[in-house]
């Protein structure tokens, strides 16, 4: 090995070469390190946590109010519908309330 390098540098470049083979590969083991510290492990996509969005809950919250009232509103005119025939079948006389004796 050459005085100044610890690779033997001089022993695979001619000397007028030895400052910029030495240069060289120093780059290069350092770009190889790098990679592989980066490379080292698989990438894991984390969440960033930010802070509400108003309008997106605002518009939530207003479609999901919407879908309650109008299932509360066709349960309510179901019943309504139940009651009116009940009471429709109770005029013409062809339901009774009063229990038949057998």
């Amino acid at each position: 090995m050459a005085a100044g390098c610890s690779r033997g540098c001089l022993s695979d470049f001619p000397n007028s070469d030895f400052i910029f083979a030495c240069a060289s590969l120093s780059l290069s083991v350092i770009k190889t390190l790098k990679t592989k510290k980066k490379m080292s492990g698989p990438r894991i996509a984390h969440a960033t946590l930010k802070g509400p969005s108003v309008v997106k809950e605002i518009v939530i919250a207003i479609t999901l109010g919407l879908a309650a009232g109008g299932v509360w509103k066709m349960h309510h005119w179901n019943e309504q519908r139940k009651t009116r025939t009940f009471y429709d079948l109770l005029e013409k006389g062809e339901i009774s309330v009063i229990a038949e004796e057998e």
